[in-house]
């Protein structure tokens, strides 16, 4: 087969430019298309997806292979109701049987490709319809009733294409016989509308009884909208009919835009022997198909207005795909951000917990007390703090054990906050996702409602690391020679559990230390460490140490929220900027030519 290139006439160097521009706009869409994906369950997300298919599947059928091949011969698609009396037409058309025409529908499953013998190399490769599979039919000498002629019907066979030469045909069209557009068979009417939009003009039948149906006119309000030409067969008219119908046919025709289209009419008669249709029923519309096949003008315009038609009505659907994926974005986007929200709350009251107090009563505050005393202490803690630092010291020296024990009564204080705000965390995330559409899709069956699996342990183990962070500090400040003696006596334990107890006693940032908490016990942890590092020292130790626990409690509810944004880790392939560039691309070339 010869390239446009090779067998274009002078002087259209220009046209074959703009093809090859066409071709390489055309081919980023369809690899763009290809990689788009709308995973999110959004109202319209099924026919966007649907539109995706049915833009893949015209590029590959029609699209990019006229524009690679411009003067390849017309691809006339005759198309119809069931029982229209498609495949009688084409026999008609080319003066003997060669599709099987009957009463048993349906009739045509594997569709019949017929062109002129000179056109055979442009339908031999997968050039055009690359889905289906090429057989190479031949015409006996032996007439055959149209009931017997080509092939029989057969569900298996429906995915390739009978390529039949014949020398009636004229050369530069070809002419082929789809399955039925309302076909009892799913299949069938997929295989009408792939070859429906193969198409660069159709010659669609329908009867005197069945020209006004749904479906056949679904189908030409879209050739209206693509702007494809249009021929439409109206068969077996009785002939007192006829002037009522062809007139009511063609107001219906120019409502719906089709008002340019040509209407045949073929009387209602008795078929012969062999199903054949009288000799001259058919030859006004053979004429205008000759006619056609003889003007090559008129064939590049023909091509022309039904690419550029095809090409814009691809732009919309490209556009409306780019909505559909910024929708999907933004449906992300919210599902992400209610998630977040859930776990941002509960830091937040986690972190509440922790510095008004709340964590200082029940188990803290009996082992805190049982720390450094009651009574007596208090009352001469507060008379001379300096004259009781020996005291202290020694206490805390001979009392390792209730050190320890605050830090654990802490830990399991914390842990249990921690946890219950994880667990309404998730809750809250799970009730907000599975209110929307999208976000049940993406939960299915699974419940995450609770706190995920070994997260008690790992809270325990962050409590641990950030009490051994606090407890590093304390030796990392006293390290000065001045302060030194004084943090040795009284212990890094004790002095470790005495700021802790201060970070959860602040409630209002670092000021309010003086406010007591049970009784006075924050007070005593204050005024030790400020004995020990100096007032400045203790509010800059307590900052570090509560930031320090502050974003502990980030990353382990940030962990937590990964069960909910992992499942968001998709991608819709192509983002819808680089679609809306596509689209308006697309109608640049739809409208340049």
């Amino acid at each position: 087969m010869t390239s446009p290139s090779e067998s274009s006439p002078p002087g259209t160097a220009a046209q074959n430019t703009r093809a090859a521009a066409a071709v390489e706009l055309l081919e980023a869409v369809r690899t763009d298309l290809g990689a788009a994906r709308l995973p999110l369950a959004l109202p319209g997300a099924d026919a966007a997806r649907l539109d995706i298919r049915n833009a893949l599947a015209q590029l590959d059928d029609y699209i990019l292979p006229r524009f690679r091949s411009l003067d390849a011969p017309l691809l006339a698609v005759v198309g119809g109701s069931t029982g229209a009396g498609k495949s009688t037409l084409v026999n008609a058309l080319v003066g003997h049987p060669v599709t099987r025409a009957g009463a048993i529908r349906p009739t045509t499953r594997q569709p019949i490709l017929l062109h002129h013998p000179a056109d055979a190399a442009w339908f031999e490769d997968q050039r055009v319809l690359p889905s289906l599979s090429r057989i190479r039919g031949t015409v006996v000498d032996t007439l055959l009733p149209a009931n017997r002629a080509g092939a029989a019907p057969d569900a298996a066979s429906i995915s390739s294409l009978v390529l039949v030469g014949h020398p009636a045909v004229p050369e530069g069209i070809a002419l082929l016989d789809a399955p039925d557009v309302d076909s009892v068979s799913d299949d069938n009417r997929k295989l009408a509308g792939q070859l429906l939009a193969a198409a660069d003009l159709w010659l669609f039948v329908t009867t005197a009884n069945r020209y006004a149906d749904a479906v056949p006119w679904k189908l030409l309000q879209d050739a209206a909208s693509r702007d494809i030409m249009v021929a439409v067969v109206l068969d077996r008219v009785p002939p007192a009919a006829e002037a009522e119908v062809s007139t009511d046919l063609r107001m219906m025709l120019q409502r719906e835009g089709l008002g340019a289209a040509r209407l045949f009419i073929i009387p209602e008669v008795t078929l012969d022997g062999l199903g054949m249709l009288p000799d001259g029923a058919v030859e006004p519309l053979a004429r205008w198909v000759r006619e056609l096949a003889a003007d090559s003008a008129g064939r590049a315009d023909i091509v022309r207005r039904t690419l550029n038609g095809t090409v814009r009505a691809l732009s919309g659907r490209v556009a409306a795909l780019a909505q559909a994926s910024l929708e999907q974005q933004q449906s992300r986007d919210v599902l992400a951000k209610d998630a977040a929200a859930a776990y941002q709350d509960a830091v937040a009251r986690i972190l509440d917990a922790t510095r008004d107090g709340a964590l200082l009563r029940g188990e803290v505050l009996a082992r805190w007390q049982d720390f450094v005393g009651t009574g007596e202490f208090f009352r001469v803690l507060e008379q001379n703090i300096g004259r009781m630092r020996d005291r202290l010291g020694a206490f805390f020296r001979g009392e390792p054990t209730p050190a320890v024990k605050v830090e654990t009564a802490i830990e399991t204080g914390l842990q249990a906050v921690i946890i219950d705000e994880a667990a309404t965390a998730a809750e809250d995330a799970d009730q907000r996702w599975r209110s929307d559409p999208a976000g049940r899709q993406l939960l299915g069956t699974d419940d995450l409602s609770g706190t995920g699996a070994g997260f008690p342990e790992k809270v325990a183990a962050e409590i641990r690391a950030w009490q051994g962070a606090l407890m590093e500090l304390i030796r990392t400040e006293g390290q000065g020679k001045r302060t030194q003696a004084r943090w040795l006596s009284f212990g890094v334990n004790g002095l470790g559990a005495a700021l802790m107890i201060v970070v959860f006693s602040m409630t209002a940032g670092l000021t309010g230390l003086e406010i007591g908490v049970a009784g006075g016990t924050a007070v005593v942890g204050q005024r030790l460490l400020e004995a020990v590092f100096g007032e400045d020292a203790v509010r800059r130790l307590a900052k570090t140490a509560r930031e320090d626990l502050n974003a502990r409690c980030h990353k382990l509810m940030q962990a937590e929220q990964r069960r909910f944004l992992d499942r968001l880790d998709f991608t819709t392939g192509v983002s819808p900027e680089v679609l809306s560039g596509h689209a308006r691309a697309l109608q640049r070339l739809a409208e340049s030519a």
